[in-house]
């Protein structure tokens, strides 16, 4: 599979992004989360594929586009379908499902079947689970940068405290991955993008 680059991944933002502040708000997010994942990953090296974390890392969102109205609001209520509006983004564009499952599969620390039906969210009925090292690297790193205004880094305490109101597991789950991967240092992303730690 040939993994898109840096900027091919850019122009395909810059192509959906309905305005220029939703650009920058989202293709910026992706870019923390590329960079939060890759220095996961060169910390403690696994049998994942840099450039396919790379890239999932700049793309996982890139659905958020789709939830815009033309006068560049945003759907909040329907913004758990993000992930699957990224992944059908993705594939009407022909890129692969292994791309399309970086958006698919990160919200939160994944979405089951169970969780649809119990929460009643709006999305098809199926597992939205991470299942490669590729793919739990990024959705874990997902977790310490929020586009909600203002963006902000979000360290782990806060991260395991707002995953704890959706059920004791995702907590968990976060704090298994915590364990294995390590906690980023956000400071280098501070100083690059002005964004506070909470």
């Amino acid at each position: 599979m040939r993994v898109p680059s840096d900027r091919e991944i850019r122009d395909l933002h810059a192509e959906h992004a309905p305005t220029s502040e939703a650009f920058d708000l989202v293709h910026t997010h992706c870019a923390i989360v590329a960079g939060i994942a890759e220095q996961l990953l060169s910390r403690r090296p696994q049998a994942a594929d840099p450039e396919l974390v790379r890239a999932g890392g700049l793309l996982h969102d890139i659905g958020v586009y789709r939830l815009y109205d033309r006068t560049g609001k945003l759907d909040y209520e329907r913004y758990v379908r993000h992930g699957v509006l990224g992944r059908d983004l993705l594939a009407e564009q022909g890129y692969p499902d292994a791309l399309g499952r970086f958006c698919s599969c990160h919200t939160g620390m994944g979405i089951t079947r169970e969780d649809i039906r119990a929460q009643g969210l709006p999305i098809p009925p199926g597992d939205y689970v991470a299942e490669s090292a590729e793919e739990e690297l990024v959705m874990f790193a997902d977790k310490f940068h929020s586009k909600a205004g203002p963006p902000v880094l979000v360290s782990p305490a806060t991260v395991a405290a707002r995953l704890s109101r959706f059920g004791a597991e995702k907590e968990l789950r976060f704090k298994a991955l915590l364990a294995k991967y390590g906690e980023p240092d956000l400071r280098p992303f501070h100083e690059e993008h002005g964004h506070e730690v909470v």
